[in-house]
Formats: C-alpha cells, structure tokens, sequence
C-alpha cells in the first residue's frame, strides 16, 4: 500500500496505490467522500472498496481531492475534484497502460464524481456507486449512462433520501445496451455504521459477477 504523490490541476495529490499483479491489469480509481464533512481517502468505506478491488488483483488507487491531506488546492464544489478524478485515473493508467478494464467506485460526493467521471471517459466498463447524492447533486448528466454499474444504499439513510435514489435508478433502467443493478442494505444508514459485512458483500458478489467470464454485461 505505497503512498503515491502526482499531479493533479492544482498541484501535487496524494495517492495510495496498489499495483496490478500482471501487465494487462484491470484499473480501478476509489473515490471518497464530500472533504467538508470530514471525507479523506482514509475513510472505512473507501479504504474497503481499495482492499477489495485490490485483492482481486485491481492496479488499484485512492487518492486524496485537492484540500485534503497532502494534496494541494482549494476545495471546488466538485468542478475541481471531477479534474482531479481525471487527473489520477490518467495517472494510474500511465502505470497500468495496458489495462483490460477500468472501473470508477465511489461513496457520496465521490460517488457522484464518479458517475461524472464516467461519462468522460469512455474506458470506464465498471462502476460502484455507494449511497449517490441523488437528492443533493444533479445526476441528469447520465443521458445516456454509457455503462452498467450499481447502486447500493441503505434502507435507513438519513442523509439520501432512498425516494431520490430509486427515482435515479428508475431513471437509469430506461436506457438501452446497459444495466443498472440497485442493492438495499436493511437498517444501514448513510455510513453503514452497523452494516459494513453486507455492504461489503453486495460488492464483492457486484465485482464478482462482472468478472466472471460467463457475465455479458459490458
């Protein structure tokens, strides 16, 4: 779990990463929660996301928003971090060039980055998106989603409201050539606090499925 430091559009961000265990790799880029309430790359939840993609062999980076930790700049509403996004998915694949897939996970404001982050680039066949604002942000920009992904949530999220995030899902499931898988976790809250085995589980089964070489989904 090296720390890593890279450029980023306002300077230098701070990185942990975990390489591939082979040339052609799959990438995956962890993104953490909103830096005004506290989000870090150290968060439980990014830090489990890491530890799972990187067991199954993921070139795998979390990384800090600018503002936060040793990375440089200034907090932007989400207009900086999305380049900051771009900035460490553009890093990782310069160390993993080869990679055969590429996947964007997110929790919160990183999840809504996430999403963002998808629809500019089009290498990205993978997402996991973990409580979406979908009450707080604008998702109308996923017209169209250009990929399949999930959505996990749970059932007693105080902070996104589960309405909001059925609406999106509802939303997302219209589109053609892709598929929106939409997990609930019973009784978690917006930090499954208490649920962190079954939101893990929804995961991995998610990451699993996708990988298995029978899965059609792309």
């Amino acid at each position: 779990m090296p720390e890593v430091i890279f450029p980023g559009p306002e300077g230098r961000l701070e990185g942990r990463f975990h390489p591939g265990r082979r040339p052609r790799a799959p990438v995956a880029l962890i993104l953490h929660t909103h830096p005004h309430s506290g989000g870090s790359m150290n968060n439980a939840i990014v830090q489990q996301l890491y530890k799972s993609f990187a067991a199954r062999g993921f070139a795998t980076l979390r990384f800090n928003f600018r503002g936060v930790g040793k990375s440089q700049g200034l907090f932007d509403n989400g207009v900086g971090e999305l380049s900051d996004a771009a900035s460490a998915l553009d890093w990782v694949q310069q160390v993993h060039p080869e990679a055969e897939q590429t996947w964007v996970a997110g929790f919160s404001f990183g999840a809504w980055i996430g999403m963002q982050l998808l629809m500019r680039r089009p290498e990205v066949r993978g997402w996991i998106s973990i409580a979406p604002p979908a009450n707080m942000y604008d998702f109308s920009f996923l017209a169209p989603c250009p990929a399949s992904g999930v959505i996990i949530q749970g059932d007693a999220d105080e902070v996104v409201t589960p309405q909001a995030t059925q609406k999106l899902v509802d939303k997302l499931r219209t589109q053609r050539h892709i598929t929106i898988h939409h997990t609930t976790i019973p009784g978690a809250n917006h930090f499954f606090e208490h649920e962190m085995p079954q939101l893990m589980k929804a995961v991995d089964d998610y990451v699993d499925f996708r990988l298995d070489p029978a899965c059609k989904i792309r």
